[in-house]
């Protein structure tokens, strides 16, 4: 009897886990951008400075996926969520100690590594929990990410008015290593196998689905990475101020949070094709109303523009395990993030490069035009999922 009733609780503590490591890391990723002024006053940094920081940050986390699904995969998803976030928090350590430049790039690149380690993993272990019905929990695996965005930067800024930004760092660090000490005990030792025995491995056929797959995530994200650089300014121009940004960008975050989860539930009932055609269109649709609506209307917009904004990811997401190489899922999501934050790290070039050759509005309608263009990928995708 205990054994039939033994699967619930996994699962629950399976997909806890992972939320929970999912909710820390990416806080980990966005509290830079309350440390990157910081950084430049103390270290006399260019903007192009920071961005090697940011680079070495985010590249290493986006280029160690795959190599670092396939170094851990002989191991324990306990034991590997537990190490990366060690690591990351390690990496923390590291920027918190006395010195300069170089010390602050080591520390960034460890950093980005542990985040390496989390993603293919956490997202592994609610797939194993939850098989063929892991569209909707991986949604609120997604939503987790978004909240933990949503939660270190305020959380750490207010740090920075107790303290200067190397305690600050040793805090996070601190943090970092109690997760990892809870995630050791939170995730089961012997994690549910649901997808092993429901979830097909991919035929040679759906190769092409998954590269195609790859293609939507990367034009998916890209919008959103480009509409974030200019929002600022467009806020800006409307009238706005230094704190009606900040709410502006508080409701969109807002927003995104939301439709990470209820996407994925939304992908689960309504269908993939059909979720990801509508929540392009209105993306669409809704970034290009932001440049011609005033400055309240804009900011009533920005939470319905979060839901969609994000939202489509959540859908794509919980595509990866049935269109991975041949069944490989862990795999597949290491290739599914490398694409993803490569083109978040891409888009925002090329969308300044438009802009810097016209303005920021021709940037803004080339992120509504590359959101909408997503939808033909998509009826393309059709075929290739069940």
């Amino acid at each position: 009897m205990s054994q039939e009733k033994s699967p619930i609780p996994a699962q629950r503590r399976s997909l806890v886990a992972a939320c929970l490591a999912h909710l820390l890391h990416d806080g980990f990723n966005d509290l830079l951008y309350v440390l990157l002024p910081l950084w430049r006053a103390e270290f006399g940094l260019s903007y192009a400075a920071l961005g090697i920081v940011r680079a070495l940050y985010y590249g290493t986390m986006g280029g160690l996926q795959v190599p670092a699904n396939q170094l851990t995969s002989r191991f324990k998803a306990r034991t590997v969520l537990a190490f990366s976030t060690f690591v990351a928090a390690a990496g923390y350590l590291v920027i918190a100690l006395p010195g300069g430049f170089p010390i602050l790039c080591v520390g960034m690149v460890i950093a980005g590594i542990g985040a390496s380690l989390q993603h293919p993993r956490g997202s592994l272990l609610v797939t194993d929990a939850y098989g063929t019905a892991a569209r909707g929990p991986l949604g609120i695996y997604n939503f987790a990410g978004d909240l933990g965005k949503s939660i270190f930067p305020p959380v750490v800024a207010f740090l920075l008015t107790l303290m200067a930004w190397r305690p600050a760092a040793m805090v996070i660090a601190g943090v970092g290593l109690l997760v990892g000490g809870v995630l050791l005990g939170l995730v089961p030792r012997n994690p549910p196998m649901a997808s092993r025995k429901e979830i097909p491995a991919s035929s040679p056929g759906k190769s092409t689905g998954f590269r195609l797959l790859l293609t939507i995530g990367a034009l998916d994200t890209a919008p959103r990475m480009g509409y974030l650089l200019f929002l600022p300014f467009l806020l800006h121009d409307k009238g706005g101020t230094s704190t009606t940004t900040a709410l502006g960008l508080a409701l969109l975050f807002l927003g995104g949070a939301l439709g990470k989860a209820a996407c994925g539930w939304l992908g689960h009932r309504l269908g993939v094709i059909p979720s990801v055609i509508v929540t392009e269109t209105v993306t669409g649709l809704l970034i290009a109303a932001t440049l011609v609506t005033p400055l309240g209307l804009s900011l009533v917009i920005l939470p319905l523009l979060g839901i969609v904004l994000n939202g489509t990811s959540s859908v794509l997401y919980g595509t990866v395990p049935e269109l991975a190489p041949k069944g490989e899922v862990g795999k597949g999501f290491a290739l599914f993030y490398t694409a993803v934050i490569g083109s978040g790290g891409v888009a925002p070039i090329v969308y300044g490069v438009i802009a810097d050759h016209s303005n920021h509005d021709f940037g803004v309608i080339a992120s509504a035009l590359t959101a909408i263009g997503v939808v033909p990928f998509a009826v393309g995708l059709r075929r290739h999922l069940k």
